[in-house]
């Protein structure tokens, strides 16, 4: 997207003479405008075309293999930002097509309103023209205009009847109240005025018939796709009309390394070379490379990076392999978080600094806490694979995938945030013989088969659907998380929503990463790392601790059997523990504060409880 018009054509318009119909900040076209959603630009609606149509010549290009590998990828591009003399930008293309003037009433296709030459208004009284307010679309991300005629004439058409009826479509509000019966739609043709009202409904749609033309708007020239799914009508607003499916990675060491950094072009070919077993081309193209880039490289170190790559690959193309590979890129960076890369041994173009604090962590023993690392510099990349509508990957976990492009592309639209970061771990031989308690067992396992019945209930085949990750270990350090960046938020001056969490919970892991996840000026100048230090991070800690004990909402929420969409929270509301949705790994889903501090019932539940006592 690129900034708006001006009356006059500009000289630097973009490529083949488009014109400018507004700008979003690059970070949007990953998580709130990106392809195939919505935009709204004044009195108009625009929709997000495929990557394979975007004029990214002059778009900076960011590499991350380990991510790039996963997706099956060469790299990730930023999303251009235009100026006024650019010529890149992000195409779109008008959606809904169907409008309505709010002067004469009318409710037709866009192209009937004989609008004058680059303006989007009636042709008979002027006035702008309104998109539709409704759209309909399918689980597998096909979306087309509301059938407003099949709608207004449901009930008026006999048997058999086919065709139109040759009459002008009206739309008009009563204004009596702000429901859907209050938008009424009629026909010239005769029939009885209707409203919208029911047309929400998951039948609402195939009762009339009216079936999935499989369109795909956003891909330029994409034929219509057979499809089996039942549309449903959505909001053109509505945040189901498009939830991005975003996958993210830390840059760690090896690959975060100054001396790599310089070379990230430049690996393919070097990759190359080595798949080949030409070690001496490698170290000849090293040699011409420090030429141009004035920087000595150390052929051993390039060497010993291509290895280790070469031990890692997966097959991209094999779904099960891909969420293994995920689970692999957490543990490379759960073991490089532990292990750290102090600031003395990096140059100023590392892209990972990670140190113990100076003063004893002695002061966190009583809380089961162990190893603490300020994360002092930390770069994160997180790229749009794909996108889902009506479906969440939030409420399924098998919501069907729309694609970016109509081919296959070697890159993704990729954002980085470098900021800073404090990294925690549990103390495992306490977290396991805490687990093990039968009262702590039974909460979760009554959280977790609460999720499992909501995955199923949401599934496509109930009988295969993954487990849920709800253990006792997770959801702990789970709620842990959102009450440090709750705590931080309120005492230290963070926004809520510039920290991020980063979960690393599994058999073998037992640590989050509470990160900015922001790069504006709530980002990087030291704060959040001066909250890891051990005598400050002990007082945040307790005074986390100390505010959970109460919400607000108590008793009720403390002894709630359910809470959250699906029942898949227990003791977690908006008054303790629940946070701004982009700074949650998991959509404010499995938490229960009682695994923290425990119950007026049962106090020993609470992993913390003896240390908030003492």
């Amino acid at each position: 997207m690129t900034p708006p018009p001006s009356r006059r054509r500009r000289a630097g318009a973009p490529e083949r003479g488009y014109p400018r119909r507004g700008s979003v900040r690059r970070a949007q076209m990953i998580t709130t405008y990106g392809v195939g959603s919505l935009v709204a630009v004044d009195n108009e609606s625009f929709m997000v075309t495929g990557i394979d149509s975007w004029n990214v010549s002059g778009a900076p290009t960011i590499h991350e293999h380990r991510l790039a590998r996963v997706l099956g990828v060469k790299s990730f591009r930023l999303p251009p930002a235009s100026d006024d003399t650019s010529k890149d930008g992000v195409h779109v293309r008008r959606f809904p097509l169907w409008h309505s003037c709010p002067t004469c009433q009318s409710l037709q296709h866009v192209r009937l309103f004989n609008s004058p030459p680059g303006k989007n208004e009636c042709g008979d009284c002027g006035e702008d023209l309104v998109p539709s307010r409704f759209v309909m679309a399918c689980a597998k991300g096909h979306i087309d205009d509301f059938p407003y005629w099949k709608w207004a004439h449901r009930k008026n058409r006999q048997e058999g009847d086919s065709g139109l009826c040759g009459g002008r479509m009206r739309l008009r509000t009563s204004g009596r109240t702000a429901s859907l019966r209050s938008i009424l739609i009629s026909c010239t043709c005769g029939i009885p005025e209707v409203s919208m009202e029911g047309a929400f409904r998951g039948t609402a749609l195939s009762d009339l018939k009216v079936f999935c033309g499989g369109r795909r708007p956003w891909l330029k020239d994409a034929p219509a796709e057979s499809c089996s799914e039942r549309p449903r009508t959505l909001q053109r607003g509505s945040s189901v009309a498009w939830q991005p499916i975003v996958r993210t990675a830390l840059s760690i060491p090896p690959w975060s390394d100054g001396h790599f950094a310089r070379l990230a072009p430049h690996m393919d070919e070097l990759r190359t070379m080595y798949a080949d077993g030409d070690i001496h081309g490698i170290m000849v193209y090293l040699k011409a490379v420090a030429l141009t880039k004035k920087y000595d490289f150390s052929a051993d170190k390039v060497i010993a990076l291509l290895e280790g790559e070469n031990h890692e690959d997966v097959a991209p193309d094999q779904e099960a392999v891909k969420d293994d590979a995920y689970t692999a890129l957490r543990k490379q960076e759960y073991e490089r978080l532990i292990a750290g890369r102090a600031e003395s041994e990096t140059d100023h173009e590392d892209q990972f600094v990670c140190e113990p604090p100076r003063s004893s962590a002695s002061v966190l023993t009583p809380y089961g806490l162990e190893g603490p690392m300020l994360v002092k510099r930390l770069r994160e990349v997180r790229a749009l694979k794909a996108f889902s509508r009506v479906d969440t990957p939030e409420t399924r976990t098998d919501v069907q995938e729309a694609a970016l492009s109509l081919v296959d592309m070697d890159w993704l639209p990729a954002m980085e945030v470098q900021g800073e970061g404090v990294f925690l771990r549990l103390d495992e031989q306490r977290l396991d013989s805490w687990a093990r308690s039968v009262a702590v067992a039974a909460r979760v396992d009554r959280l977790r088969a609460n999720h499992r019945r909501m995955m199923r209930e949401r599934a496509q085949d109930p009988a295969d659907v993954p487990d849920s990750p709800a253990t006792p270990r997770m959801v702990l350090l789970h709620t842990l998380a959102h009450a440090l960046i709750n705590e931080w938020s309120l005492d230290d001056g963070y926004p809520a929503a510039s920290l991020r969490e980063r979960l690393y919970a599994d058999d073998a892991m037992a640590g989050i990463l509470v990160a900015t996840a922001t790069s504006d000026s709530a980002g990087s100048l030291g704060g959040l790392v001066a909250q890891g230090e051990p005598d400050h991070l002990a007082l945040s800690l307790r005074s986390a601790l100390v505010r959970a004990q109460w919400c607000s909402a108590d008793p009720l929420c403390v002894e709630s059997e359910a809470s959250g969409v699906g029942g898949i929270n227990l003791a977690a509301c908006h008054a303790c523990v629940l946070l701004p949705e982009t700074s949650c790994e998991h959509n404010n889903g499995l938490l229960d504060r009682a695994l923290l501090i425990g119950t007026p019932e049962d106090p020993s539940i609470g992993f913390f409880s003896e240390a908030v006592r003492s």
